[in-house]
């Protein structure tokens, strides 16, 4: 009774709908956002029209392998051109990749318009690790490095964990800007569908929302050198009351470390 009872607060809990990499896991993470439930979707749709099509040509191949092997077919015929079947499989293939470009074309609007945000959050990229800004809550700043084996607790992601997580509310449009600092890097969870270059003097945007609470992990999907593998990404999705409380100790205790930073930089620069 006592195992039913933790077993049933664990699915109830919030962090149970965070989704993170399983191993020997084959297909897409649980979809957290808008826009990747649509992937999702048009992932499903495109492995239906490839199954069609796999089937299709292996059943013509069995029977051309059939019908017309020499035991069958023991004349050969002397014609060289079929004029009906060569504009069916010109037709048809225009047909199939007509059917495709319509529901993806409306997945790209969707991605890439991005609706009127309720807050925004910049994004730099760097040798190996990622900045994050918050503009429109008093410039909150601070870096989030990966979690080094060596300092991981029980229960964290190893190669995923960092020490300061991407904060944001629940049930709230959050605009991404997304650029870096030195070489390209590219900011991807794949859990939200989300995949941007970082590039140095360009900002990227994007957007996310996700209602449900909990933690979400990626990485940087662009080689960008030795440390490429150890820059995760950890997005922690709170209510808005935690976040609001979030916000206030986040300044304080970040605050200073970017005052430290700022002093260390003008060491090195002096």
């Amino acid at each position: 009774m006592k195992n039913l009872l933790i077993t049933t607060l664990l699915l109830l809990s919030s962090n149970c709908f965070a989704d993170q990499p399983h191993a020997w896991q084959m297909m897409f993470q649980t979809p957290a956002s808008p826009l990747m439930e649509e992937l999702d979707k048009f992932h499903d749709f495109l492995l239906i029209i490839s199954g069609m099509i796999v089937f299709t040509v292996a059943a013509l191949l069995a029977y051309v392998c059939i019908r017309f092997n020499a035991k069958a077919n023991p004349i050969p015929a002397t014609f060289s051109h079929n004029l009906l079947i060569e504009i069916i499989w010109t037709i048809i293939p225009i047909i199939i990749l007509i059917i495709i470009a319509v529901p993806s074309f409306r997945i790209l609007r969707f991605a890439e318009k991005i609706p009127p945000s309720e807050m925004t959050i910049k994004v730099v990229g760097y040798q190996w690790y990622w900045h994050y800004i918050y503009p429109d809550h008093n410039n909150i700043e601070f870096d989030s490095y990966m979690i080094t084996d060596a300092n991981l607790k029980a229960g964290q992601m190893r190669l995923l964990e960092v020490d300061n997580r991407l904060v944001i509310p629940e049930n709230t449009t959050v605009k991404f800007l997304i650029t870096a600092a030195d070489v390209i890097h590219s900011f991807a969870i794949p859990a939200l569908g989300i995949k941007m270059d970082a590039v140095p003097g360009r900002i990227n945007e994007t957007w996310t929302r996700i209602a449900k609470q909990g933690v979400y992990y990626g990485q940087c999907s662009e080689l960008c050198g030795v440390n490429h593998g150890f820059m995760p990404i950890a997005i922690e999705v709170v209510s808005k009351e935690e976040f609001e409380k979030w916000q206030v100790t986040a300044k304080a205790k970040f605050s200073m470390n970017l005052h430290r930073r700022k002093v260390a930089n003008a060491l090195v620069a002096f």
